[in-house]
């Protein structure tokens, strides 16, 4: 009988020690509210495209190898898009994208392994903002390029919202992905009021992907909620990376994060 309350009172303690060491972090909060809508050219410039005999196109990724290359259309003729427009070649097919955003140095890399383009392209941006979807591009029989996926970056925020925690002890921010501490950072501003009480770390903002592997990684940065300020800065705070899948149905998959 001794021995059986015993084991039940040291079960009782690890069960005791597991929860609170779970309830020592919060997790971070989402700056953005919803999934986000793609944006479209004006109408001027897609009636622009269909009329035009030639785009002028700058180039963002070319892999002679493959033959295949992704350009942004800078004008139709002697009209701007204004910041739309996305062509993909592969051989002598070109494939024209007139609603991607083409802002903001967007990216490129061909996969040929999967026959597939990786390309980023800004959905918000501003000072301290920089938010990117991902796209998938992959080619039909005909060599016709198509949208394979769209990584919306509200699904990466919510994914990571359930995952990233963060401690606060003094000036110092310890960060987790679930149970796993991956970075401490330290708070050198002196003059914001502390950190906000109800919720000082947030992610959102700032996601962004580096293609320079085989595959897509994710970049992600927290920003930190001050009592006076009316924005969340990034100056103290690390960039995570994360590679990532898509599955056949669509959904992401987020591998582990580690400082960048």
């Amino acid at each position: 009988m001794k021995v059986a309350i015993l084991a039940l009172c040291c079960a009782s303690m690890i069960f005791t020690a597991c929860k609170d060491a779970s309830a020592e972090y919060n997790l971070v909060a989402g700056t953005l509210d919803g999934p986000l809508v793609s944006s479209s050219a004006p109408a001027s410039v897609h009636e622009a495209m269909k009329l035009a005999e030639r785009y002028h196109n700058y180039e963002i990724m070319s892999d002679s190898a493959n033959a295949v290359c992704v350009e942004a259309i800078a004008e139709v003729g002697d009209i701007s898009t204004e910041g739309y427009g996305i062509v993909v070649v592969k051989g002598d097919i070109s494939t024209t994208f007139p609603d991607i955003c083409n802002a903001r140095a967007p990216m490129a890399r061909y996969d040929g392994q999967s026959n597939t383009v990786w390309l980023t392209s800004s959905a918000v941006w501003g000072t301290g903002i920089q938010v990117d979807w991902l796209y998938q591009i992959g080619f039909g029989d005909n060599g016709i390029a198509y949208i394979v996926h769209t990584i919306d970056p509200y699904d990466i925020q919510q994914q990571l919202c359930k995952r990233l925690g963060y401690r606060i002890k003094g000036e110092q921010v310890t960060l987790y992905d679930g149970e796993r501490e991956i970075a401490q950072a330290t708070n050198t501003f002196a003059d914001m009021g502390g950190f906000d009480s109800e919720q000082p770390v947030w992610i959102g903002e700032q996601i962004q992907y580096d293609l320079s592997g085989d595959a897509p990684c994710l970049l992600v940065t927290p920003g930190v909620k001050f009592t006076t300020g009316l924005v969340l800065t990034y100056d103290d705070m690390p960039t995570f990376t994360a590679p990532i899948t898509i599955g056949d149905d669509g959904k992401v998959n987020i591998g582990d994060l580690n400082e960048h």
